[in-house]
């Protein structure tokens, strides 16, 4: 099974990806890139650590098992204008676009981790890009 596969069946999308599943990989992507409103995945990382959550994301990127996330914890970390904006990118609800992005950004974080260690930004920018190119349809 690859990768977006993989993220397809955590959405509960499993099978052909279409609609708001099949943008939502390259829309979480998109976010944690460079010029994402989070700062990057150590942006993102630090909003998590500021929320009292730092253990679930770090539990992505180390090599055992992911931590859940929920829908009102990536609220949190995200706010309702990251989540607003991101919904209506996806054409869908900001309550549906947290569940989404609860059931995705585990394994995301958990891919672009393969070592068990968070990358450098240079890293990151590079393994988003590639990440990005893979995501593209067609």
């Amino acid at each position: 099974m690859g990768f977006l596969d993989q993220i397809m069946g955590a959405l509960g999308t499993a099978g052909s990806a279409n609609g708001a599943a099949a943008s939502l990989p390259q829309e979480i992507v998109k976010m944690l890139g460079a010029a994402g409103g989070t700062g990057g995945m150590a942006g993102m990382m630090s909003a998590f650590e500021q929320g009292g959550m730092g253990h679930i994301f770090q539990s992505w990127v180390a090599n055992g098992a992911n931590l859940p996330v929920s829908a009102e914890q990536i609220q949190q970390v995200l706010g309702n204008g990251q989540l607003a904006q991101l919904a209506q990118s996806l054409g869908i609800d900001p309550a549906a676009a947290a569940h989404s992005v609860a059931s995705a950004l585990p394994d995301i974080i958990h891919h672009l981790t393969p070592n068990g260690t968070m990358p450098s930004a240079d890293e990151a920018g590079s393994m988003l890009q590639s990440l990005a190119k893979q995501l593209m349809p067609g």
